[in-house]
């Protein structure tokens, strides 16, 4: 018979119970024999109970789960039990689902007792992006007395893939959308250079009074003006740094994953706003490179070329990553660079590489600023290990901000944003510069 045996509680509670006897066996020693006899006939019905127990014929077991799980949030694994067919009798056991390291997981241990067929559920909540093993399962399937049960290791596996959670991104993205909408149409009524032809509408107070348009006002003898939108089938390229700066962790995930739903995020609103994207991710060489295209299908086609990239502990080759993205001459397009401006060292070839972009495209920096760097930069120390860390801390938030005069000396935007306001503040920025119409 295959597995192995494992005696249960009740075969515990009752060994120990034996051992009442084999104690007073120091002042009565013919209660010796009595112990020995008990500890064989336990012996005996647990080895008696595990050789009937239902082996792995007994017992079938069908996983069913997405292939494609979501990170960040709760994904449902159900397990389908059933006997085998012409089997009697309830089956009782515990069933443990192994879920590769890394993913919150509750309930993927649980007893069942069934006769027929049964149906549990478990969830994972995977923390990063990549690749997830489920799998093997192990069950213990209980004997009639009750004090030993059968082990086995099913081999069921299923090989699933984490992308970030889509279904947040499409709410996040639009509602960041509409919030900027307002700002948005204010800024262009009052700059309307360089964008595309929407409509006509009555003059409000407040319009711009060179948004006019005259022929229509003398048509309708009363004043309308011209509203404009954002010019579409603009190009927006998604560069992002994969090397040792963007492998730490910032409120508890990496800032590479920040940086990944701040993209995609970014990329939902872009091809909503009939855009063209394209996205790089780039360590000491690229993991990732899909040019730039317009339509629903470039969103899931980004998820599914970001969903796998990891950070490094080698140094970013910005330089090449550019000459690949730009090695057929594109138009002109908004660079959106997603990395970290603590390190003074490598942030001086961002500014370089940054500057030999303008005036053709238009760069947009956006960095993760450390919360607990910050903090520690500007709290007075208790202590000296506290003001060494303050001095460091201070150090790198000085070097961050000269990084940041730099490229905007270079012609770069830069934004700065906690983890938790990075993807608000990316899409933000994208969204002031179509409003403004310098793309």
């Amino acid at each position: 018979m295959s597995g192995r045996p494992v005696p249960t509680q009740r075969a515990l509670v009752i060994a120990a119970a034996g051992l009442l006897p084999a104690s007073l066996a120091l002042f009565a020693p013919p209660l010796a024999w009595a112990a020995l006899a008990v500890d064989l006939a336990l012996l005996l019905l647990v080895a008696a109970d595990f050789l009937r127990a239902p082996g792995e014929e007994a017992l079938r077991v069908e996983r069913r789960v997405e292939p494609n799980l979501s990170s960040g949030v709760p994904n449902r694994v159900r397990l389908l039990l059933s006997q085998a067919p012409g089997a009697r009798g309830e089956l009782v056991g515990e069933l443990r689902d192994l879920v590769g390291p890394g993913p919150l997981v509750e309930g993927h241990r649980q007893p069942f007792a069934f006769e027929g067929r049964a149906s549990l559920e478990y969830s994972v909540t995977p923390r990063t992006r990549g690749d997830l093993l489920l799998g093997p399962l192990t069950v213990r399937l209980l004997g009639p007395l009750g004090l030993c049960a059968r082990q086995l290791t099913l081999p069921l596996t299923h090989a699933v893939k984490v992308f970030p959670d889509l279904s947040a991104l499409s709410k996040d993205a639009l509602a960041l959308a509409r919030s900027n909408e307002d700002a948005a149409r204010r800024v262009m009524r009052v700059r309307a250079e360089g964008r595309e032809f929407e409509s006509l509408r009555e003059y409000r107070l407040g319009d711009d009074r060179r948004t006019i348009d005259w022929k229509a006002t003398a048509r309708k003898a009363r004043p309308f003006v011209r509203v404009h939108q954002p010019e579409r089938n603009q190009q927006v390229l998604l560069l992002l740094d994969c090397g040792r700066h963007m492998a730490g962790e910032v409120d508890g995930r990496r800032k590479l994953d920040h940086a990944v739903d701040a993209a995609l995020r970014v990329a939902r609103v872009s091809l909503d706003r009939g855009d063209l994207v394209g996205v790089l991710a780039y360590g000491a060489a690229v993991q990732a490179w899909l040019p730039a295209r317009k339509g629903r299908e470039q969103l899931r086609a980004i998820a599914h070329a970001l969903y796998r990239v990891q950070a490094t502990l080698e140094e970013s080759d910005l330089g090449s990553a550019l000459e690949l993205a730009f090695a057929r001459g594109v138009r002109r397009t908004l660079v959106l660079v997603m990395t970290d401006l603590l390190d003074a060292d490598s942030s001086a070839a961002l500014v370089k590489r940054t500057a030999r972009l303008v005036p053709r495209h238009l760069p947009l920096i956006a960095s993760l600023r450390d919360e607990a760097v910050h903090r520690t930069a500007t709290r007075a120390p208790e202590d000296r290990l506290a003001a060494y860390e303050r001095f460091v801390a201070s150090r790198l938030e000085d070097d961050a901000r000269a990084t940041v005069a730099r490229l905007r000396e270079a012609g770069a935007r830069v934004l700065r944003a906690s983890a938790a306001d990075f993807g608000a503040a990316t899409v933000g920025a994208y969204l002031d510069l179509k409003g403004r119409g310098v793309l």
